[in-house]
């Protein structure tokens, strides 16, 4: 099958980054969310890290020019159903994505292939409540889109290969590396970096280091670029509950309960950057520990 547009469910940090990427790939993008407002600041984002990619020479002002031209924002769903293969990038929640595909589905082309952005959640279930199994896969990009080389493509049971192979395709004219992954939760990466993130928080909370001594120790004892803590707090601790959460419920094994400490920011609404505090506080000039 040939791909020529793509529908970008969510303009979030995964959304717009999927956005940039495609259409500097020359796809032509459709961009939804339910808000105004995440459109408007996706597309702001968009042009200025694309602008900052001019300014880099990464790409030329011609490039970014014709990639902004490429992104069409609509909060209208039907519009996104239009497209070739569809990526829902909505929040790691598996009730709403299945209410974007109930959405979507009575729109939909027939050859149209959809796809999830989700970290962890199966896809066989997402695929099952659809009228497309055959073409339904998870096209999981890395965090932030336009500098991760890394994209996991997961089958459900019932993927087909020409599903696969059209994703695959879509994966190297961006430029990008596929790894392929079965459908088990978390997958490969998060199903090995989120453990790791969830234990650091356990440190924490067991006190066996503060978060400046825990970050600290990782990047300069195993040459990690950045501390699992501050990692979190860019992931989202959200997003790290709800991967630890389908870890715990999937595999049944006590080794991957969630730290009650990490349940705790997340309850306070202390996300990490997005909401400006998490274990940093980033409401100053520096990032502050707040434990």
């Amino acid at each position: 099958m040939t791909v020529n547009s793509i529908g970008v469910v969510g303009a979030g940090q995964m959304g717009n980054g999927i956005a940039h990427v495609m259409a500097l790939a020359g796809y032509d993008v459709v961009l939804n969310d339910i808000s105004e407002d995440a459109l408007k600041r996706a597309m702001d984002l968009i042009a200025r890290n694309m602008d900052r990619q001019v300014s880099r020479e990464k790409i030329t002002q011609a490039e970014r020019d014709q990639a902004m031209a490429r992104i069409v924002i609509t909060q209208d769903l039907p519009q996104v159903a239009q497209t070739d293969l569809i990526i829902e990038a909505a929040t790691e929640q598996e009730t709403i994505k299945q209410k974007i595909f109930d959405s979507l589905l009575p729109h939909l082309g027939e050859n149209t292939i959809l796809t999830s952005n989700t970290s962890s959640i199966s896809i066989t279930r997402l695929a099952s409540r659809t009228d497309r199994p055959e073409k339904f896969m998870g096209f999981h990009f890395m965090n932030p889109v336009p500098v991760m080389q890394l994209v996991e493509l997961i089958r459900g049971i019932a993927t087909d290969k020409q599903t696969y192979e059209t994703c695959l395709g879509v994966v190297e004219k961006l430029g990008k590396t596929a790894a392929s992954a079965e459908d088990f939760p978390a997958f490969i990466v998060n199903r090995i970096l989120m453990p790791m993130i969830n234990e650091a928080v356990y440190t924490l909370y067991e006190g066996v280091g503060n978060v400046n001594s825990i970050d600290q120790s990782m990047k300069l004892g195993a040459n990690h670029p950045m501390g699992p803590l501050e990692l979190a707090d860019f992931i989202g601790l959200d997003t790290c509950l709800a991967i630890m959460n389908v870890l715990h419920d999937g595999l049944a094994d006590t080794k991957y309960r969630p730290c009650p400490l990490l349940t705790k920011y997340v309850e306070a609404g202390w996300l990490g950057r997005k909401t400006q505090r998490g274990f940093y506080d980033y409401r100053g000039e520096t990032p502050v520990p707040t434990r």
